[in-house]
């Protein structure tokens, strides 16, 4: 599995104790809501939009894994339960993995940006790899919340440019709602950047009808 040298997220050391499935969720859960930034590790969903902690798990990226490894914090990510739910069901088989099909793990590489880009007409995901088109499909990334929530970003976005572009924030309404758009912000998926590749809609088109396990390299 080849990895980006700068992964998305960087994973800080995690709990000093054993963990187990009894107790992992109690006791790795402040490290993960830490390095993860309270953010699912796959849709970017922060747990406040997600519905609070109790709408958010704890996920093993790779099930495989004996016991022992399988609950180690550097393979615990924070999860929404939409995504776990949609991961627990698939794991790529080794002809897979050997053709690039596989699961991104953004504690070790980057996904967004290289894998993944955001179309900014439809704000549905695009998978320029096959491991990108394969995230996206099995986790449903382009499920309509995720879409919904990822369009109501970019419209706080731009009218938050827009006001300080014109108003240049001389005014304290102005202000008062800058600042409620600012904390807004903080909490939607991240801005993701548009595909290297025009013109997005066709691409998100051709994109939107690949089986999840068929690559189309």
């Amino acid at each position: 599995m080849s990895v980006s040298s700068k992964p998305r997220i960087k994973r800080g050391s995690g709990p000093s104790v054993t963990l187990t499935k009894r107790n992992l969720r109690k006791k790795a859960w402040n490290y993960l809501v830490r390095d993860f930034e309270g953010r699912c590790a796959y849709s970017q969903r922060h747990t406040r939009m997600a519905g609070g902690e109790r709408e958010m798990q704890v996920d093993h990226f790779d099930p495989t894994l004996s016991a022992s490894l399988r609950h180690r914090y550097s393979n615990l990510m924070l999860s929404t339960g939409h995504c776990n739910n949609q991961k627990n069901r698939f794991w790529p088989t080794l002809q897979e993995k050997r053709a690039g099909i596989r699961f991104l793990n953004p504690t070790r590489e980057m996904d967004y940006g290289e894998h993944i880009f955001e179309d900014p007409e439809t704000f549905e995901l695009i998978g320029v790899t096959r491991a990108g088109r394969y995230h996206i499909d099995i986790l449903d990334l382009n499920h309509d919340t995720f879409v919904f929530e990822r369009k109501k970003r970019a419209e706080y976005i731009r009218l938050k440019r827009s006001a300080a572009a014109l108003l240049h924030g001389q005014f304290a309404e102005l202000q008062e709602m800058l600042g409620f758009i600012e904390d807004l912000m903080e909490i939607f998926i991240p801005e993701i950047p548009p595909p290297p590749l025009a013109p997005y809609s066709k691409v998100a088109s051709a994109n939107s009808g690949n089986p999840p396990n068929v690559p189309t390299d």
